[in-house]
């Protein structure tokens, strides 16, 4: 066991490593700028065309509103409360700085793999509308790269079952035991069955779920975040200047924090964005997919809007309550950082806050990743093993909260990075089918 946990850190080291960073940021560039800074100078209209979206228009199976939220709950999880504390905690204040920038032009991968996810979805034996990058890719780029398209489906199904299920109900577990003394045993048992009763109502159920969980656990959190902030106001520009000081200075050490180089700020800030709000790594797009819309792009507007509440709101939220509190230099990681931060501004209620916001935003995760995983496994099998699938998957959650996942964090990590490389392909070589569709829906329009 020792032997493939070794095998595994060192594939992990490699396959988020300089080359994969530097490939998400360098993809999200190229599309941001092919795009003419498109997401960032339409976020209003997104957040417009989000409203609309709330009725359907077009076909599909959910409305784009749906499809967001969807989205979001497998995206809003455990790395807006532990992995933004764990990126400041190995790379100081300055990787909230690099968050920002891989946030940045990650609105336009997103953007792009929504667009793509459309464009070339199909409908499954049931009726339903499938899409993400195995259909884009075996659509878009024709037969001969079927190969890719097969292999992010493979990456796709196995990666789930740790970082978007075990690994997430593990969580769940270890923090209502440590706040409230809960059994993690009773913990599996109620998620597993709550899950079930979910997941096995397919896309819709679970879309209906997202809809009314995600903006109330997400504004829950905002609120409360925005309130230590407010209460925190006059240290906001120093909070400020120190992000972005360090960011290109190293961060010397101060009380129980170590101290970091400019490189770790870079490496940690990067791959702590991205494991967030997942621009790059293909999952998001196989929701986009099942949205009700007549417009690729359309839905692309909404769906960089993901990142943006993502990393920009939520994760600028933890980030600026960990440094404004100066929990950031007492040692603590993950999310026991944050939570100390939360309960040094708000005492006997902050670290409650966090636990709920923790065990919320994993329940989602486990939901929408859900989705994600079963999308792949059906395109590698056909529609007849989703209920084995869903089966599998609810029993994952129980063993999650009562067994250690050292090891199959480190798998679902890994293949989760592997993940990128047959999506951020496609992307790069459907580009201009992109900035066509753009161009004919958006820039004529400007």
């Amino acid at each position: 066991m020792e032997l493939i946990s070794n095998i595994f850190g060192q594939i992990n080291s490699v396959v988020w490593g300089v080359p994969m960073l530097a490939m998400i940021f360098l993809v999200g560039l190229y599309l941001t700028v092919g795009l003419r800074a498109l997401p960032l100078r339409n976020i209003g209209y997104g957040f417009s065309m989000l409203w609309q979206g709330r009725k359907a228009k077009g076909e599909g199976d959910i409305t784009p509103f749906s499809a967001l939220m969807t989205s979001l709950s497998a995206t809003v999880g455990t790395g807006n409360i532990a992995g933004v504390a764990t990126a400041i905690f190995l790379g100081g204040p300055g990787a909230m700085f690099w968050m920002w920038c891989i946030a940045l032009v990650g609105m336009a991968t997103k953007y792009a793999e929504a667009v793509l996810a459309v464009k070339y979805r199909e409908k499954d034996e049931e009726g339903n509308h499938i899409g993400g990058p195995m259909f884009y890719i075996k659509n878009g780029l024709g037969k001969n790269w079927q190969w890719l398209a097969v292999t992010f489906a493979v990456f796709g199904t196995i990666a789930g079952f740790g970082i978007g299920n075990g690994v997430q109900s593990n969580s769940v577990a270890q923090a209502l035991q440590a706040s409230f003394g809960i059994d993690p045993m009773m913990t599996g048992i109620v998620m597993s069955i709550t899950v079930g009763l979910v997941l096995f109502g397919g896309i819709q159920r679970i879309a209906k779920v997202a809809n009314k969980l995600v903006p109330v656990m997400a504004l829950a959190y905002i609120f409360f975040g925005l309130i230590i902030i407010l209460m925190n106001v006059t240290g906001i520009p120093d909070a400020v200047v120190l992000i972005v000081k360090q960011a290109f200075n190293p961060t010397a050490a101060t009380g129980g924090f170590a101290g970091a180089t400019v490189w770790l700020a870079i490496q940690y800030g990067v791959a702590r964005g991205v494991f967030s709000n997942e621009a790059g790594l293909g999952s998001a797009p196989i929701a986009h997919a099942a949205a009700q819309t007549d417009s690729p792009v359309r839905q692309g507007t909404v769906a960089m809007l993901g990142t943006f509440i993502d990393t920009l709101v939520i994760c600028s939220i933890t980030g600026l309550v960990i440094v404004l509190t100066g929990a950031w230099t007492s040692g603590v990681t993950g999310a026991a950082l944050t939570s100390q931060a939360f309960e040094m501004a708000l005492p006997g209620v902050g670290g409650y806050i966090v636990t709920v916001g923790l065990v919320l935003f994993a329940f989602t995760t486990i939901l929408g990743w859900s989705y994600y995983g079963e999308k792949c496994a059906e395109f590698l099998f056909g529609i007849k093993v989703i209920p084995y699938f869903r089966l599998l998957w609810v029993l994952m959650v129980f063993i999650g909260t009562v067994v250690q996942l050292k090891l199959m964090w480190l798998i679902a990590d890994t293949l989760n990075a592997l993940m990128a490389l047959p999506n951020l392909i496609a992307l790069l070589l459907l580009s201009p089918v992109v900035f066509k569709l753009s161009r004919e829906y958006l820039f004529n329009k400007e």
